[in-house]
């Protein structure tokens, strides 16, 4: 297949072919380099979430990283009112408007992912909101041509292959140089939350070093590709406590005429105004490496966090989980290191 370009417009030409079966198949559009380096991601993680919960489970895909991922849970008032969907809404298109809901100011051009077949109320949201594409399983009827219609009719829509195994063996060739490894399909642990599940699988499809805070079946905050650790919690916090205050914007019915991206800029201004009643709590955390230092612990803490899923087995992590005792938190230890790059 022919790409419009690979990582950058001026490395063209550029191409991808299948090593065996193809994992998706095109249905509209002509796809970028990022734009099937997110899709296959974002894939990949709503198939693992879906499998591990029940539940139909979606993706916010920007970058290489998920901006947002969640569960079918329920709609609160304030995000349904600013995405204009109803709280009965069908299970994917709450999945997708709680994942978008975690940053809406990241998702902006965002390649979508969906672990259920589209309807027509999530061709609906994706037809108001400015997307580049989307990976779903199927499409009911007449949501593709909803779909194909988005920006000036190149709007990229993608039917995976749910059938489809990958390889066990990955292969990047880069720089005259060929690596080889095996692809991370490692289980995660039986003994995670379910909250800690989401994040687990959330963050081994974020690009390193990355944390992401979970509540409820939906993230609430991505840090994602920072050097240091604490870093990356105080990123993923700030987005949580973000996400938090805009729960306390005054409400209303909003107005028709103004686009989504508009309530969105509304809302987030009003948050930094408002005196928030109570704090983040309950908060779920998951590292993709060790935590290496107690500071981690600390700035965890602030952010509401009482559960934490990280590997462990660094100098410090016994440390680290003093540390958590003291602070309230349940830490587990999964053994199980999740870097991508």
């Amino acid at each position: 297949m022919q790409l419009r370009y690979g990582m950058n417009p001026h490395q063209a030409p550029a191409s991808v072919e299948p090593v065996g079966a193809a994992p998706f198949t095109v249905l509209h559009g002509r796809p970028s380099y990022l734009n099937l380096l997110d899709a296959i991601a974002a894939w990949q993680l709503v198939r693992e979430a879906a499998s591990g919960s029940g539940s139909v489970a979606a993706a916010s895909f920007k970058h290489v990283s998920p901006a947002g991922a969640a569960l079918a849970g329920p709609l609160d008032a304030v995000t349904a009112a600013l995405f204009g969907v109803d709280a009965g809404a069908d299970a994917v298109t709450r999945a997708y408007t709680r994942a978008r809901d975690t940053d809406p100011k990241s998702s902006y051009g965002d390649m979508v992912a969906v672990s259920a077949p589209v309807t027509a109320a999530l061709a609906d949201l994706l037809a108001r909101v400015v997307s580049d594409g989307i990976i779903a399983p199927g499409y009911e009827p007449g949501t593709v041509e909803v779909l194909a219609a988005k920006k000036n009719g190149t709007y990229l829509v993608l039917e995976a292959d749910v059938t489809f195994e990958p390889p066990a063996q990955e292969v990047r060739e880069l720089y005259g140089l060929r690596f080889v490894q095996r692809r991370d399909d490692a289980p995660l642990p039986d003994e995670l939350s379910a909250d800690l599940r989401l994040a687990v699988s959330t963050v081994r499809y974020t690009q390193s070093n990355s944390v992401v805070l979970v509540r409820d079946g939906a993230t609430l905050g991505v840090g994602a590709g920072q050097q240091s650790r604490v870093d990356c919690i105080r990123l993923a916090g700030a987005k949580a406590q973000l996400w938090h205050r805009r729960r306390f914007v005054p409400g209303g019915d909003p107005d028709a005429h103004q686009s989504v991206q508009v309530r969105v800029a509304r809302q987030l201004e009003l948050a930094k105004t408002i005196d928030v009643p109570e704090p983040l709590h309950n908060v779920s955390l998951a590292s993709d490496g060790a935590l290496p230092f107690v500071d981690n612990i600390v700035e965890a803490a602030k952010f509401g966090v009482t559960h934490i899923a990280e590997p462990g087995g660094s100098a410090r992590s016994a440390l680290v989980a003093d540390a958590a005792g003291a602070h309230g938190i349940n830490l587990t230890h999964t053994g199980l290191r999740l870097f991508r790059h």
